[in-house]
């Protein structure tokens, strides 16, 4: 396979032509706010499997799916908890990954076999473009250093995927806050960008995983 480079800079039809792709079922890389990330269509899991295999990502490892506006949140679950609209109103877009119950519609390649499914809000040109939600861990093989340029993508993933969006170099933040909406009371299962403060501010109490103490 050769990975195509795409940049919007030079073509105007760089977005269109990755939205082709993710359609199609192929891996494109992609920029975030923080880090390059490798995106596939998340209901179709014959094209997530590519993502574990470019990666070579444990299949045990589920992935975090991404919207581009929250209403797309009720397509993939089906009871959203009322507390994820007060977060998604405070936070989003931002560095927040929100645990609810999945929809058959997401497939057990993205969740790994549980009835759960993290979603965050971010890469919404390339997502509406393409008219699908992105399953996309960070674009880098399995133990090695999240990549923050297309070029480092493109050293890492070339011939593995087919193509990498440029959209420059990434700013390197902390990682995503993840909490988890699935049980009685909402928990705080790895810290990130947003601070068990902040999400306490907006819903109240919150516990803290005890993996964390």
């Amino acid at each position: 396979m050769k990975t195509t480079l795409l940049t919007p800079e030079t073509d105007e039809n760089a977005v269109k032509t990755a939205a082709e792709l993710i359609r199609a079922g192929e891996v494109v890389g992609m920029p975030t706010e923080t880090v390059y990330g490798l995106a596939a269509n998340a209901l179709n899991g014959e094209a997530v499997k590519k993502i574990f295999l470019a990666k070579g990502r444990p299949q045990d490892n589920p992935l975090i799916v991404h919207i581009a506006d929250f209403d797309q949140i009720y397509d993939l679950c089906p009871a959203v908890p009322s507390q994820a609209k007060l977060l998604a109103d405070a936070f989003w877009p931002g560095p927040l990954t929100m645990i609810v119950p999945k929809g058959e519609c997401i497939p057990d390649e993205v969740s790994c076999g549980l009835d759960t499914v993290g979603i965050r809000l971010m890469a919404r040109a390339l997502i509406r473009e393409s008219g699908v939600p992105l399953a996309a861990p960070s674009a880098n093989t399995s133990g090695r250093p999240s990549t923050t340029t297309a070029a480092h993508v493109m050293h890492d993933m070339d011939g593995k995927i087919a193509a990498v969006l440029d959209g420059g170099a990434c700013g390197v933040g902390v990682e995503s806050t993840v909490i988890t909406l699935a049980l009685e009371r909402p928990r705080l299962l790895r810290p990130g960008g947003i601070t068990l403060e902040q999400l306490r501010s907006v819903l109240g109490e919150v516990d803290v995983d005890r993996a964390l103490y």
